[in-house]
């Protein structure tokens, strides 16, 4: 390893250090929500094996997978009864720069609740209730993703990396921007064994938030004794993904993956497997069960926690899991040259909510693979 390489590792741990006493947890928590119905039926192990755009969330190194001239992959989904909104959109195509390979990718991540009540007008200047004064807004998150990789020079080791922009909303009360990166790190052996690394906010993401009122506004939380927010930074501090996956084909048309992740957090103690104030170890565990390339079953086990025993009237802790299941449905398309494309559709049974009284809901996603024709130009 190199000096430089060394020097920034050394850097990358002192941040850390100096950043978990004021980092908040849960900052910008909607990135954790995870995209995909394939990685969700899974619980979410895919560090190691991603291979297609979705991999900008999981592990950008994954991206240099793609290998049709382009990919779209689509998702939607909604938290409780409809109420909350998440959208994904994600692009891939491969380029080449010289004589390298890379694929660059684009995603877009929204999770919102609409039309909630704003009812800081609802009382008009003599003090009477007018309900036509109440208004609705939205509050809003948004994350937008450039990523690159490639292959390395190591047969079955690539890279990649991502820079992230957060955008988050709510109203015309709060605005607030920020800035991170990833890394990640996938090497694949004879095809059967599957190693991944991802740094999720590598660089620590800084998101800045400043809140703006009207004086009536203004007046109303005065009235009302509530504070008025101040502008203020939250700091998302670095988290690591340790991934390991083994292919192992049964028949000659059926294959069986087992993915396990290893999500180390650094944000201060959590109620996690392996819990501590320095770091804490939250495992993730997929298999993947496919017949002949088209069709896939998947289960899933993550949010693996210790709870207080009712049984016991809380003097002693259980240990509780989430379970996930899936389906998936690869459709091979017509191609009249080398390259195969497929269009997948992913289905996912989870609680994608993450808290043990949520409902599960359905997932549905999208990943479809694309030929880019290049119009010829008009010669007179």
């Amino acid at each position: 390893m190199s000096k430089t390489a060394i020097c920034f590792f050394i850097f990358l741990l002192v941040s850390v250090s100096c950043l978990q006493a004021q980092a908040p947890k849960f900052s910008n928590e909607f990135l954790n929500i995870g995209v995909g119905a394939k990685a969700h039926g899974m619980g979410g192990a895919q560090a190691a094996t991603v291979g297609d755009v979705t991999a900008m969330y999981w592990n950008p190194a994954g991206l240099a997978d793609v290998r049709v001239s382009f990919q779209v992959s689509a998702m939607h989904a909604e938290w409780f009864a409809g109420i909350g909104q998440f959208d994904y959109l994600a692009l891939g195509k491969p380029v080449k720069f010289g004589n390298t390979r890379a694929v660059l990718g684009f995603s877009a991540v929204r999770f919102g609740v609409d039309n909630i009540p704003n009812t800081l007008g609802l009382l008009d200047s003599d003090g009477s209730l007018n309900f036509d004064n109440i208004t609705s807004f939205s509050a809003a998150d948004y994350a937008f993703n450039v990523a690159y990789a490639q292959k390395l020079f190591i047969k079955g080791l690539q890279i990649g990396g991502g820079i992230k922009v957060i955008r988050r909303q709510a109203g015309t009360f709060a605005q607030a921007w920020g800035f991170g990166a990833d890394l990640g790190l996938q090497y694949n052996l004879k095809d059967q064994w599957h190693f991944g690394f991802t740094a999720h906010d590598i660089t620590s993401t800084f998101t800045a938030w400043n809140f703006s009122f009207t004086e009536e506004e203004r007046a109303v939380f005065e009235l009302t004794d509530n504070n008025i927010p101040a502008s203020s930074v939250e700091i998302t501090v670095p988290k690591f993904t340790l991934g390991v996956g083994y292919t192992t084909q049964f028949a000659k048309k059926i294959k069986l993956l087992a993915a396990l992740d290893m999500d180390i957090n650094t944000d201060g103690q959590r109620n996690v497997l392996i819990s501590s104030p320095a770091f804490n170890i939250d495992p993730r565990l997929g298999l993947e069960l496919s017949y002949a390339n088209i069709v896939s079953l998947r289960a899933g086990i993550n949010n693996i926690q210790r709870v207080l025993d009712d049984n016991t009237n809380g003097a002693d802790r259980m240990l509780i899991f989430q379970p996930n299941a899936g389906i998936g449905l690869q459709i091979p398309q017509k191609s009249d040259d080398q390259e195969q494309r497929y269009i997948r559709l992913d289905y996912a049974y989870t609680n994608w909510g993450g808290a043990e009284e949520s409902l599960y809901s359905h997932l549905v996603s999208l990943v479809v693979d694309m030929r880019v024709r290049r119009l010829a130009r008009n010669r007179r």
